[in-house]
């Protein structure tokens, strides 16, 4: 029942158009490591869900030149157990995005082990490189819990890959108390900015609990959309 109710989400998605032109390619990578949880894992669609059916996001949407964007969301993990969770969908408005949010929170987990970050961030790459979308702009959205690297290519080697294909990185920092994938020591948010984002106007969000997950995305999303780069005391709240 699990995988018809999947097949029928998937199926209410638009199909992106070969060489359609947004604004915005956007690669959700959500973090489904190890130190992530089943209840981790649900609210962080949960979160995306909500905030990709926001209305101050649907209009930053519709104020871009195109009215529309392209976005995929992909659970990382070990190398090469990055799993695309819903494919490329072009959101236009609030119906698409609604389509997305649907898709977005069916299907099992399917991506586990320990963190391999630059394997996410070359699987990110890829996507925006093999698929059939004209975007402006192009921008890997990263989200984890630290930023270890137990497997795989480096985190260097792939983020100076990524940023040399013309991609912006932007980090989403969890620091969730309340789960168990709480960092333990450090400053995860410096290291986001130190070794993971990069590109024009980069910024790292933070999202300090699950009440508050959902409002850190959307406002990132706006951002992103918008093509706005934050204040850091604004970008790390």
């Amino acid at each position: 029942m699990r995988h018809l109710a999947l097949a029928a989400a998937l199926a209410t998605l638009p199909p992106a158009a070969p060489a359609q032109d947004v604004d915005l390619e956007l690669v959700l990578l959500a973090d489904a490591s190890g130190s992530i949880d089943m209840d981790e894992i649900r609210f962080q669609r949960d979160g995306y869900a909500t905030a990709i059916t926001d209305p101050e996001v649907l209009q930053a949407i519709g104020n871009t030149a195109y009215g529309s964007i392209a976005v995929t969301y992909v659970e990382w993990a070990a190398a090469g157990s990055e799993t695309v969770v819903v494919p490329w969908t072009v959101i236009d408005g609030a119906d698409s995005a609604a389509a997305f949010a649907a898709a977005l929170i069916p299907p099992p987990r399917l991506a586990y082990g320990r963190n391999a970050i630059g394997s996410a961030l070359l699987t990110g790459k890829r996507l925006i490189e093999d698929n059939d979308i004209d975007g402006w702009r192009k921008v890997i959205d990263f989200s984890g819990d630290s930023a270890n690297n137990w497997n795989g290519p480096g985190i260097a080697e792939a983020r100076a890959e990524v940023l040399a294909a013309g991609i912006t990185i932007n980090g989403l920092a969890i620091l969730c108390r309340a789960c168990s994938g709480r960092p333990s020591r450090g400053d995860l948010e410096q290291d986001y900015r130190d070794r993971i984002i990069g590109g024009p106007g980069a910024f790292v969000v933070t999202a300090d609990g699950p009440d508050r997950f959902a409002e850190a995305v959307r406002r990132k999303l706006i951002l992103e959309i918008s093509g706005r780069t934050p204040p850091r005391d604004i970008a790390t709240r």
